[in-house]
């Protein structure tokens, strides 16, 4: 956020901004310095850049998903008892010291504050919410907010003002909704409002301070989609070659449609998780700067783009056939499931990742219609349970290293890893040893060209998935190890490598010298 000086920004503040009967400004007989008037602030959008009452609901229904079913019944009985319900119900789970905070204009504030000016909090949002932000700051002198009763939003918010602060009085705000009260304050100081109200205030109000607000660029909608994870979805096509189908350009075309359908899907799905993860995402390092925690991007606009990317994946599946529809729908209950409840539990969080990983492996074969061999859905168990303990201890060691002890979010442990590092391990050598025997086995032998070039490629494998271990005992790893293996250039070798082989090992035969 910057700030902009405006040429009022040290004056004198001698006309209010109430129109008379003919639209002119009438004198309030006052001529007194800025630090003088007191300023009222407006917190959703203002002093966050958040909305407090989304943030409620998203941690209500988190913790008790039936509140949905309550929401229409409260929201009938208006808007205020309805925030109250909502605050009621998250308000044990609410910290203001997670909140995203617009720091250029806090500093604004603190700045005033230690100049003597009277500062006020006056909100729509639920006295509890208010009351908690303003213990956490502790700049306000007074706060303002709904209490159940009254919605202090518009005209409520005005008429509370003037009663409670008097005239003259300075508003800072971000929304057209605030129109009213800056007509009739002394001053505004304006926060990241649109250029279209920010003319009107101009119109009516002295502007001391101007300050941008946060704004969704293509950049932060690719970052919240994670675009870059769409490749895993790559894994669909692993089917289509373990199964001699690669010439096959219909069965490629298919497998390539439905992997449009998975990555929407999957990217509505991150967006969820994103929404529910606000709070841990904000405790963490680097995942604070995500773009829902950041409050770059709103939560409900993120929220109605997620339906959309969900229906326009569901809808794409349905047109390639019913039993990929079906194994959408699988994958996504099962992913809800892990986004809902399931990552809470150590051990299980990480056994429902590789299930998710190898049921993208089935759907590609359910596009392409083809089998898979009960050898490679095997080899997929154990590989994808490997690299998602690679992802835990991953974490622990950056959280270890940062004097942590416990994941937020999550039940792990610092202390956990030295049974982490050997069950991770012990299933990628499963995994190695599986393929072992795949490359052993009657059909392997009989279907393969040169089925002896496996063990080449079982070596390969052997270096790359010991070295992702070895990087993340360095904590040199990515948070998602699938990514950094389609990413890193050794490791993109080795896949590369692997996948080569397994290509010539099918269609070509190779014999020794």
């Amino acid at each position: 956020m910057n700030v902009v000086q405006t040429p009022h920004a040290t004056g004198l503040y001698a006309r209010s901004c109430e129109p008379d009967a003919e639209g002119r400004s009438k004198d309030d007989g006052l001529a007194t310095t800025r630090r003088s008037v007191p300023l009222v602030v407006d917190l959703d959008g203002t002093l966050t850049p958040t909305d407090t009452l989304v943030e409620l609901l998203i941690k209500a229904v988190k913790h008790d998903p039936a509140i949905l079913l309550k929401i229409p019944l409260w929201l009938i009985k208006g808007r205020a008892p309805f925030k109250q319900f909502i605050a009621q119900q998250a308000g044990i789970h609410f910290d203001a010291a997670t909140l995203p905070y617009n720091q250029v204009f806090l500093d604004y504030l603190r700045e005033e504050k230690a100049q003597g000016r009277l500062l006020i909090l006056a909100t729509a949002a639920d006295s509890r919410i208010a009351n908690s932000v303003a213990a956490h700051l502790g700049l306000f002198d007074t706060v303002l907010a709904s209490d159940g009763t009254h919605n202090l939003k518009g005209d409520n918010k005005r008429l509370m003002i003037e009663r409670t602060v008097g005239r003259p009085f300075a508003y800072a705000g971000d929304h057209a909704a605030d129109l009213p009260i800056w007509k009739s304050a002394a001053a505004a100081v304006l926060v990241g409002v649109s250029p279209q109200v920010e003319r009107t205030v101009r119109e009516h109000c002295v502007v001391e301070q101007t300050f941008t607000g946060p704004s969704a660029s293509m950049k932060s909608w690719l970052r919240a989609l994670r675009m870059h994870q769409w490749i895993k979805n790559i894994l669909l096509f692993v089917p289509v070659l373990t199964a001699f189908s690669l010439p096959d350009l219909q069965k490629l075309v298919t497998v390539g449609v439905a992997f449009l359908a998975f990555s929407l899907v999957a990217s509505a799905t991150y967006i969820v998780n994103d929404l529910l993860d606000l709070d841990s995402d904000r405790a963490h390092p680097r995942k604070r700067s995500r773009p829902f925690a950041s409050a770059e991007i709103g939560l409900v606009d993120g929220a109605v783009i997620s339906l959309v990317m969900l229906a326009g994946g569901l809808v794409i599946a349905g047109l390639v056939s019913g039993a990929l529809l079906s194994t959408l729908l699988c994958y996504l209950v099962l992913t809800s499931a892990y986004t809902w409840l399931l990552k809470r539990y150590v051990l299980i969080d990480v056994l429902m990742l590789s299930v998710l990983y190898t049921l993208r492996i089935l759907a590609g074969a359910v596009a392409a219609n083809v089998s898979i061999s009960s050898w490679l859905a095997a080899f997929s168990l154990f590989i994808f349970f490997s690299l998602a303990l690679v992802k835990r201890c991953s974490e622990l060691v950056s959280l270890s290293r940062a004097g942590g002890g416990m994941t937020k979010g999550r039940d792990y442990h610092v202390s956990d890893l030295p049974v982490l590092w050997p069950l991770g391990i012990g299933a990628a050598l499963s995994a190695i040893v599986v393929f072992g025997l795949f490359i052993n086995a009657h059909e392997t032998q009989v279907r393969y060209e040169s089925p002896h070039l496996l063990w080449g490629a079982a070596v390969v494998m052997i270096y790359w998935i010991s070295r992702l271990w070895i990087k993340t005992g360095r904590a040199e790893m990515h948070d998602d190890p699938i990514i950094y293996s389609l990413t890193n250039f050794n490791s993109l070798i080795c896949i590369t490598v692997i996948v080569g082989l397994t290509m010539i090992a099918q269609f070509v035969p190779v014999g020794f010298p």
